[in-house]
């Protein structure tokens, strides 16, 4: 008896579990990318600021990194470096990433925009801040 209730277990468990996979995956991305954003985004900043020979900030300007957040879900897919005045960088959250496609010329479009929000359905663009490194995650 405990051995057909264990095989059923083990059944039931591949089970949800390759359904569960394409889910499980993105959660595990954006949560991936959280967890490396709050923990390291102060080294990933200074190593991109080593990178390209940037000081991490001055009185005209300051460096952060961010994730990007996609403006369809709100998941995190990825994250980015974002310069511009001290004040002005200081108000931003994340990076609203953007697309849009020209089906006639075959052409995708991406738009990447610093935002003082986590909350993709209420984008506050946050302006004289732009993008100056993008972090690419291997998860």
């Amino acid at each position: 008896m405990r051995r057909k209730l264990n095989l059923v277990l083990v059944v039931t468990l591949l089970f949800v579990g390759g359904v569960a996979t394409a889910q499980l995956g993105s959660v595990l991305k954006g949560g991936g990318v959280a967890f490396l954003v709050s923990r390291f985004g102060k080294d990933i900043n200074k190593a991109i600021n080593d990178l390209t020979r940037t000081q991490d900030s001055t009185a005209t300007y300051a460096t952060k990194v961010v994730p990007i957040l996609s403006a369809g879900t709100g998941t995190q897919v990825g994250a980015c470096q974002v310069m511009g005045p001290p004040d002005a960088v200081n108000k931003v959250s994340a990076v609203a990433q953007i697309e849009g496609n020209f089906r006639a010329a075959g052409v995708r479009i991406r738009g990447l925009v610093p935002v003082a929000t986590s909350n993709v359905t209420n984008i506050k663009r946050v302006p004289g801040v732009g993008i100056s490194g993008l972090i690419d995650l291997k998860l």
